[in-house]
């Protein structure tokens, strides 16, 4: 298996792409192809590894995180256009990108295309919660939708809970203002009605609280909602994060905090994003993870796994045969 990476995307790019794809590379039986300037990432690769399991393909330019979207255009030899090509080449089975995310799914969509019958890609964010993880589906990568896009989004989040979390027989969440079927806006109520009608786990409306709280395995949303469901919870869990270490600061609780250590630790492991690595772009005609621009070395090599996880269980094939049994639905015929 070939991982393609971005070595030249996020903000500590290339030196922590490199430690994690080396990382990675002592981890899991793949070789992984660095792209960017091979003189930068030179600069950061244990020479003993390169020829083994890593090689760097050269590609002179980049697309910074402040970039504009169409950059992806005006700049075709940037390392991650050049990595998305090179999985549809075949050249490599997957890719990955933790620099500009907006970039790195247009550039995923415009060289990957979409799977047949994917009206719009969705980034699947992986949470945690009470019963190991949520996915939450679409955290930012289409603001607007149909009924449509949101059953295809239910779809496709089943197939990675059931393949890659191992998760059978997914329960299936809306994301809404309140348990009834009644609530929510007009996409909401009609898609409430749409996922009844499929073979799917649809277990009904969850909240926002329940994101973490383990009522759902996957939990789907407009990319808007979804996004802002995020953020969200990002922020409590850095506020969180804070307030234990004001507390830790505190002379005179520092001895008492020793014990706690252990439990204060788990809990910033739980939060800790870089566990995840990345989401994984599903809709897309090819595996693609997107990672936080803030990835560190454990992160990148955490979105490594998750990219060789999803090759190994066939994603995007298991994504198209469920689609044809989505599109015989009732409710995908009359939905809007």
């Amino acid at each position: 298996m070939k991982i393609a990476v971005d070595a030249m995307g996020g903000d500590h790019a290339p030196a922590e792409t490199v430690k994690g794809a080396v990382a990675a590379a002592s981890l899991y039986d793949l070789e992984i192809i660095l792209v960017g300037d091979e003189q930068a990432i030179r600069a950061h690769m244990p020479k003993r590894l390169e020829g083994e399991r890593i090689r760097i393909h050269h590609t002179p330019d980049s697309i910074r995180m402040d970039d504009q979207v169409n950059s992806i255009r005006t700049k075709p030899r940037a390392s991650v256009v050049v990595a998305a090509e090179m999985v549809r080449s075949g050249e490599a089975d997957a890719m990955i990108s933790v620099g500009n995310t907006a970039a790195a799914m247009a550039v995923a969509a415009l060289k990957l295309g979409r799977i047949p019958g994917i009206e719009r890609p969705a980034i699947a964010t992986i949470l945690p919660s009470k019963c190991g993880n949520t996915i939450l589906l679409d955290a930012g990568a289409t603001a607007d939708c149909t009924v449509d896009n949101l059953l295809q989004f239910a779809v496709m989040g089943s197939i990675y809970a059931e393949k890659v979390l191992k998760k059978p027989r997914p329960r299936v969440g809306l994301l809404s203002i309140g348990e009834e079927p009644t609530k929510g806006n007009e996409l909401t109520k009609a898609a409430h009605l749409a996922l009844q009608s499929t073979d799917l786990n649809f277990i009904g409306n969850v909240e926002g609280r329940d994101l973490f709280s383990g009522a759902a395995d996957v939990v789907v949303a407009d990319g808007f909602v979804g996004n802002v469901a995020l953020k969200a919870s990002e922020g409590i869990a850095d506020f969180i994060l804070s307030q234990f270490k004001e507390i830790l600061d505190r002379r005179l609780l520092r001895i008492l905090l020793l014990f706690l250590k252990p439990t204060l630790t788990n809990l910033k492991r739980t939060f800790d994003y870089a566990q995840y690595g990345g989401a994984p772009l599903l809709g897309v005609n090819g595996v693609s993870i997107v990672g936080h621009g803030r990835s560190n070395a454990r992160a990148v090599s955490s979105a490594i796994r998750a990219a060789k996880e999803a090759v190994d269980r066939d994603i995007i094939d298991c994504i198209k045969t469920s689609l044809l049994s989505l599109e015989k639905s009732p409710a995908t015929k009359s939905s809007s």
